[in-house]
């Protein structure tokens, strides 16, 4: 299964109501991405531009899709960005289709 890391950004009012009843969200999340045939590999908070990260095995494109919008529709974030993760075998699979790719930049002359 393909492999998602996640980076959220929870609103001001989120962080003011876990500061009024701190709350481990690791369990919520696990069901959010069990429910869709997948497993939840490990949930952080951060300094820096993102407060957590969360890693994710999915199905699928499409089953990620929904935990992400199913979250972002709730309200509790202002960001969430997903990436989804290739493993170095699929990477050297790419990079062997790439090489057979007759790829042309823009404006230069067909050869």
């Amino acid at each position: 299964m393909p492999l998602y890391l996640s980076r959220f950004g929870y609103t001001p009012q989120t962080w003011a109501r876990m500061i009024g009843h701190p709350e481990d969200r690791t369990e919520a999340a696990r069901t959010y991405i069990e429910s869709v045939g997948g497993t939840l590999h490990g949930f952080w908070y951060a300094f820096g531009s993102h407060d957590g990260y969360t890693l994710w095995e999915a199905p699928d494109n499409v089953s990620m899709a929904a935990v992400a919008l199913a979250i972002s529709g709730g309200g509790a974030l202002s960001s969430l960005e997903t990436t989804v993760l290739l493993t170095v075998d699929e990477t050297l699979d790419a990079l062997r289709k790439a090489e057979r790719i007759a790829y042309r930049p823009p404006g230069a002359q067909r050869g």
